[in-house]
């Protein structure tokens, strides 16, 4: 297997039984015909165990080096030389048939926008399971009035069920990063509010509420206007998701 230069700074998995149960998470993928779709699969190790189990797989990859060498390795593979962030995940959903399965371990530096533009397709989603960061996995399925709670938090447990399903050391991937990593799974609810200027206005919220949030809300939200009782005297920590869209709602338009 040749080592194609590293697919937007990825470190890539080597570890067998780390694939496997990676492999394994997709859970709610309904059989081997399911939309399955996998991100950033580098020089294909857990693209091969996916592969197995779903062979309608699409892979999605920037770097070219890595493309040419996933054609050559597993030749029924379905593999797109795209970047994740342009996708356009309602078009890729409509031509496969159905809500998709993500997949995938996450650049460490583009896993925000990834997950973001993720949660802002959701109509096309019905599932990820991604890689990533310890501390951002963390910071998802974080509670109220805990350090990790945050932007992430309330964003993403409003739109989908987040769960953490297992931690990963550095010592299973080449280059071996620094950092401790985790797999997550966000089962996107068919419920969630959908894309709209309320919803956005919604995140400006949550947004600029957490970027002070050592501040009484009556001074983070100044811009927003009058906060009213009862959420003037608390900061951004302490409210929940339905506290934040309640007051969203409280606050003149």
């Amino acid at each position: 297997m040749i080592a194609p230069k590293q697919s937007l700074g990825q470190n890539f998995l080597r570890d067998p039984n780390t694939i496997r149960r990676i492999a394994d998470a997709v859970q709610a993928a309904p059989g081997p015909d399911a939309p399955v779709v996998e991100i950033g699969p580098g020089t294909g190790a857990l693209t091969a165990a996916l592969l197995e189990r779903y062979p309608r797989l699409v892979a999605l990859e920037v770097d070219d080096r890595a493309v040419a060498h996933l054609r050559g390795a597993l030749p029924g593979l379905d593999v797109r030389h795209q970047d994740v962030l342009q996708t356009d995940w309602a078009a890729l959903a409509s031509e496969r048939g159905g809500r998709l399965f993500v997949v995938g371990n996450l650049p460490y530096y583009i896993t925000s926008p990834i997950l973001f533009g993720l949660v802002d397709q959701r109509a096309s989603i019905a599932e990820a399971t991604v890689m990533m960061q310890r501390e951002v996995a963390e910071r998802l399925v974080a509670v109220p009035r805990t350090k990790a709670y945050g932007i992430l938090s309330v964003v993403f447990q409003r739109y989908c069920d987040v769960q953490l399903l297992f931690k990963v050391p550095p010592t299973v991937f080449f280059p071996r990063p620094t950092v401790d990593s985790a797999v997550v799974r966000l089962t996107f609810r068919a419920d969630s509010p959908p894309l709209s200027p309320e919803e956005d206005r919604y995140r400006v919220l949550v947004r600029a509420a957490f970027n002070q949030r050592r501040k009484m809300l009556r001074k983070a939200l100044a811009a927003f206007g009058t906060v009213p009782e009862p959420w003037a005297t608390k900061r951004a920590e302490e409210l929940t998701g339905d506290d934040f869209e309640a007051l969203s709602r409280a606050l003149p338009a």
